[in-house]
């Protein structure tokens, strides 16, 4: 392994086409012993991008049994985030190299990548070059994910690909054990599976280095909201959240109110936090948050943060799976509860009825859509306590004087 110029990465560095791609990285590392990779991504500190954050090395290791399969999952129902989208068209091979890599460790010579229809034209060019280039590797089997928020699911993936379609189910085993076709099932999203394969290329020292403090590696993010500059930038894990909207957003934090993190199942983190909570896991949670989908979605003075919030919230209810309580009547009822408050347009809700109904959903769903719905609403009320007063009183911060049913 060699040590690269800091500025090769996940997008500053790439290209959709082979030779540029080869070029750049060389061909993609043959790890010969079962468990190498595995050890270089324990002492990368590798946590996975899907949302999860949960460390990729332990999801290997929990691998049990034969016949493994592996997804590469590049389904992006979160509205805010187009990350996988974007990695997909830029750097295909990257995320290939990646498959081919954990396919490897696990013995797998069976592997999918699942993604939006656009996304998947980019990777099936990628494929045919591969085997002009005459490249030996596992086949890919590509697969269409609808265009919904609970679609990037594990359950929901596994079930789209076995053709039942695309509903997370309750899982009393996990996928590494029992998944695609009750065969142990690795599933990992695009942008983990770009990471091993630079780490396999470049050390897990190279990317440890890459983050700031004890922070490891980098991530992808996508900015939008009341920002100056919007999009998916590369940015090292640890920064400082107000550092992060300054230097990648060119906006002033003076003009913020509050900032989402983590994307529709994130958390709201009030604009005088961002100084001293940084971009990682545990720093983020201090303050209901979680790097989730990778999102960061700013909010400016002229916008309310309870209206924002009751929209998202009323679009997770729509988007469930419907398929247990929470979803069929505990979520549609939390989505009223806060337009109500936020808009006016009915009985007003308490903050206590409003977080009696999060308490009620919380734990009790098929899948974790209601968790993380509650996990947002928990915010908002939290971040926007002042808006909360003034709409009970019928106004709101942003000079609109709040309606009232008739």
């Amino acid at each position: 392994m060699t040590t690269e110029p800091t500025h090769v990465g996940l997008l500053a560095a790439c290209s959709p086409d082979l030779a540029t791609h080869t070029a750049l990285h060389g061909y993609n590392p043959r790890l010969s012993r079962p468990g190498t990779l595995g050890r270089l991504l324990t002492d990368a500190g590798l946590d996975g991008k899907g949302g999860a954050a949960f460390p990729t090395a332990r999801k290997l290791d929990s691998v049990t049994g034969r016949r493994v399969a592996v997804i590469a999952n590049g389904s992006e129902g979160e509205p805010l985030s187009d990350k996988d989208a974007v990695l997909l068209e830029r750097a295909p091979h990257l995320v290939l190299d990646g498959l081919q890599l954990v396919a490897h460790e696990c013995g797998s010579r069976e592997t999918y990548l699942y993604a939006g229809s656009q996304q998947l034209q980019f990777v099936r060019n990628a494929l045919k070059e591969r085997r002009t280039a005459g490249l030996t590797e596992p086949l890919v089997t590509l697969v269409a994910s609808p265009k919904t928020f609970i679609s990037g699911e594990t359950s929901a993936v596994v079930g789209t690909i076995e053709g039942r379609g695309s509903i997370p189910r309750d899982r009393s085993v996990h996928s590494t054990a029992a998944g695609l076709n009750g065969r142990p099932t690795v599933v990992h999203n695009v942008e983990t599976l770009a990471h091993i394969a630079l780490i396999a290329r470049y050390g897990p020292e190279w990317f440890r280095t890459r983050g700031l403090g004890d922070a490891s590696g980098t991530t992808l993010i996508t900015l939008s909201g009341d920002v100056t500059v919007s999009g998916v930038v590369e940015i090292p894990m640890g920064i400082p959240l107000d550092q992060l909207v300054t230097q990648y957003s060119r906006t002033d934090t003076r003009s913020i109110r509050a900032v989402l993190v983590g994307g529709y199942h994130g958390g709201w983190i009030d604009a005088q936090d961002l100084p001293t909570t940084n971009m990682t896991t545990t720093a983020l949670a201090t303050v209901g948050a979680s790097p989730g989908a990778g999102v960061i979605h700013v909010l400016g003075h002229a916008r309310c943060g309870l209206k924002a919030s009751a929209d998202i919230v009323e679009y997770l209810a729509d988007q469930s799976a419907r398929q247990c309580g929470p979803c069929i009547n505990g979520m549609p009822r939390l989505a009223r509860a806060l337009s109500d408050i936020a808009y006016r347009s009915g009985p007003a809700q308490t903050q206590e009825s409003i977080r009696y109904l999060a308490d009620l959903v919380e734990g009790r769903g098929a899948c974790k859509h209601p968790d993380g719905t509650a996990k947002l609403v928990r915010s908002s009320l939290r971040v926007f306590q002042h808006d909360l007063r003034m709409h009970a009183a019928g106004t709101c911060e942003v000079g609109i004087r709040m309606g009232t049913a008739s």
